[in-house]
């Protein structure tokens, strides 16, 4: 015999939920906030590759970053990523339109050779409170946690996050582990060269690889230096307190 469904059913699933969003944002509006002064000690997608690892037994693995304040780091590593990523990172708010429109003109011309163009930022967002891939629902979270972490950071200190928990090959997160692992140095000792070669790898960091750079990523790592150049070297950083 059919039942019509009790309406405080859906009340109470509806209202749970109302309740896991709100739990949620909380959550995140509070690691923003601790994380706008405090070290960050692991992201989402540390957390993610971790989780992975321990999935297909490999039990060994162990996802972290060795956290250091901007002046540890090289300044060459910083203009690098802005060089390679994000050329107007110290003028907009989180939102490159004009990457934007040229990132769907390539796309309606090539439809099979996708362009992205997210900023710092919006990678800091997802790198640090989100998952892995693509999709809708995630670029909606991110455009939201793009827009409190440009309202309440620096974009110093945005930058500042970015390079400590970047992916840089498989199990490297942050710039002072890649440099340690690849270069064996400190990364406040990175030269442009070594700088502009871990950006080269960052649009796929298990695919392209730092200790085995293909004639791509050598020809992105010439393309970047050049950009370091145009865009003022050093100066570029103080002109804009980064």
């Amino acid at each position: 015999m059919w039942r019509k469904q009790h309406p405080w059913g859906a009340r109470f699933w509806l209202r749970g939920l109302k309740w896991l969003a709100g739990g949620i944002i909380t959550l995140w509006a509070g690691l923003i906030l601790i994380f706008s002064v405090m070290p960050v000690p692991f992201s989402a997608v540390m957390l993610e590759r971790q989780l992975s690892a321990w999935f297909t037994g490999n039990v060994s693995y162990v996802a972290h970053s060795d956290w250091v304040p901007m002046e540890e780091i090289s300044p060459a590593m910083a203009l690098a990523v802005m060089a390679a990523e994000d050329q107007r990172f110290p003028e907009h708010w989180g939102f490159d339109v004009a990457a934007i429109q040229s990132a769907l003109s390539h796309n309606e011309r090539r439809g099979s050779s996708l362009r992205g163009a997210s900023t710092l930022t919006q990678q800091t967002a997802k790198n640090l409170l989100l998952w892995d891939g693509r999709s809708w629902v995630r670029k909606g979270l991110e455009a939201g946690l793009t827009a409190g972490i440009e309202l309440v950071w620096t974009k110093r200190r945005i930058l500042t996050v970015y390079l400590n928990i970047v992916e840089l090959g498989d199990g490297v997160f942050g710039v002072e582990q890649a440099a340690r692992t690849y270069f064996h140095k400190p990364a406040s000792r990175l030269t442009a060269s070594e700088a502009a070669l871990l950006a080269a790898v960052l649009p796929n960091p298990h695919r392209y690889k730092v200790t085995a750079p293909s004639a791509y990523v050598r020809g992105r790592q010439q393309w970047i230096l050049r950009q370091m150049r145009q865009l003022g070297g050093e100066g570029f950083l103080r002109e804009h307190q980064l």
